[in-house]
């Protein structure tokens, strides 16, 4: 299956995307992570103000069939949520790039060992070819 990937953001191996600007990092969960998680039904968001490092688990997404950490792909403190997601989990699956963003951090380190949208959807396709 073809998930969207879009040029210009960065991905983590763990299905979360990132696009930075300047100092600031927003974040959120790709195409191919909605589409294995399934109808998304709740998000657990973490409070501003809250710093994280890189990998740390920065909330939850659950589905009718699953709940998923989410990782932060950057270090940072976390500088806004998107609160629309506690009412309209769904968001996540109908908008994931746009308005399913999840949190908006402010970088405290340089990101590493984040991939491109090419290298993404190979490790997607050799994740997908070993299940």
């Amino acid at each position: 299956m073809a998930y969207q990937t879009p040029e210009g953001l960065q991905y983590a191996k763990t299905h979360e995307w990132v696009k930075i600007a300047g100092d600031e990092a927003t974040m959120g969960i790709t195409d191919y992570a909605q589409h294995a998680l399934g109808d998304i039904v709740f998000v657990e968001l973490p409070e501003v103000g809250k710093t994280f490092s890189q990998g740390d688990t920065i909330g939850v997404v659950e589905s009718v069939k699953a709940a998923s950490d989410i990782y932060a792909p950057v270090s940072g403190e976390v500088i806004a949520v998107n609160e629309a997601l506690l009412d309209a989990p769904e968001i996540l699956n109908q908008d994931p790039y746009e308005r399913g963003w999840i949190v908006r951090l402010r970088l405290s380190a340089q990101p590493s060992g984040l991939m491109d949208a090419a290298a993404y959807e190979q490790h997607v396709a050799e994740e997908e070819a070993g299940h």
